[in-house]
């Protein structure tokens, strides 16, 4: 069995963030999404695997490589434009050859892995396999329609009135008959090629297609506030461990990570939090659910419940909470009155300044 690691896409809903960096390479718990995939894909017992990559490729293969950190021996595809799921799966059919494959999105998180799943669909006849969820706001997601027995009637994609909760989660299993399907649909109003087109293709000519409902956790990190609850999922699981310098009158309270050649000097640290190498945290409160990158500066500040990225600067502010924060950023408060605010903010930022 092979795997299909779909890590192109422009990530619209996480700008500025995704203008100069992959969403899947987005970090929680202070590691890209993206690894995460990977991990359960290596641990599904799966090492062939293909990347599709779009305009942030170049970082994508940067971070990934050969795979051998992984343990698989990854390949990369280039798409030219977000053309949709289905089109990947027609770029890969070199790769695919008559396989059957798991096609994974790398800004999905999956938390137990897929093992079990994919040792059931290699065990099985069916044509495809959907993992699905109950979601809150199914018009965001790919939609699966059941009847009374469990079996799929209809998929949408994304629609303006879902006809049920059940989101498709990003991970599909797959036969080569998925092959056929796909050389079969057209572009949707989108002007992309749906995989739920595809999959709805094999159902209407009686071909098994197998849904499970997902009991663990699932997340699509494709905004904020998702982003933000899988730091807070994963940081809840880490184990405690000092291994950088904590000086002066620093208090440290549960689950604390702190990496090697990090320095922490009369500050707080309340976990579960992890600080990345090379960073120091000064007379600073750094709060539950942080993730801090290497080589950050938190100088006089107080953060709780948020993302930094690696080599930014946080200083003299009172208070951050529920924020994710860029690599390279300066964040600083205002040292002379007025008492106002600079500010230089790009392109489908969001900022919440108090009255």
């Amino acid at each position: 069995m092979k795997a299909l690691v779909l890590a192109g896409g422009r990530g619209t809903r996480l700008r500025p963030l995704t203008h100069t960096s992959a969403k899947q390479l987005v970090p929680v718990a202070n590691r890209p999404v993206l690894f995460y995939g990977l991990d359960a894909i290596r641990e599904a017992g799966i090492t062939e695997t293909a990347i599709v990559i779009g305009d942030t490729g170049d970082e994508v293969r940067a971070a990934v490589g050969d795979g051998s950190d992984f343990g698989l021996k990854v390949s990369y595809i280039q798409q030219e434009a977000p053309l949709g799921l289905a089109h990947c799966v027609v770029i890969a059919r070199e790769f695919l050859g008559d396989d059957d494959f798991v096609m994974y999105l790398g800004d999905n998180l999956l938390i137990g892995g897929i093992a079990d799943l994919v040792a059931a669909f290699q065990a099985s006849d069916y044509a495809a396999q959907l993992l699905l969820s109950r979601v809150a706001e199914p018009q965001f997601y790919g939609v699966a329609e059941l009847d009374a027995d469990g079996a799929i009637l209809s998929l949408q994609e994304k629609p303006d009135v879902p006809r049920s909760d059940l989101a498709i989660v990003g991970v599909y299993m797959f036969s080569p008959v998925v092959h056929e399907a796909v050389r079969a649909i057209t572009p949707s109003a989108r002007g992309e090629l749906e995989i739920t087109d595809a999959i709805q293709w094999l159902i209407n000519r009686d071909h098994k297609v197998h849904s499970y409902l997902v009991s663990g956790y699932w997340k699509d990190t494709g905004r904020l506030r998702d982003i933000l609850e899988c730091n807070r999922i994963l940081l809840e699981r880490v184990e405690a461990r000092t291994d950088g310098t904590i000086g002066g009158r620093s208090e440290i309270e549960g689950r604390v990570v702190v990496h090697p050649g990090a320095v922490v000097e009369d500050s707080v640290l309340r976990g579960p939090i992890v600080i990345g190498s090379g960073t120091k945290v000064v007379r600073s409160y750094v709060g539950p659910f942080t993730s801090i990158a290497e080589d950050c500066v938190i100088e006089d500040a107080e953060i709780e419940y948020s993302i930094v990225l690696g080599s930014s600067t946080i200083r003299s502010v009172p208070r951050i909470e529920h924020s994710l924060i860029g690599r390279d950023v300066e964040v600083t408060g205002a040292s002379r009155v007025p008492n106002a605010h600079r500010l230089m903010v790009g392109d489908h930022s969001k900022v919440q300044l108090r009255a």
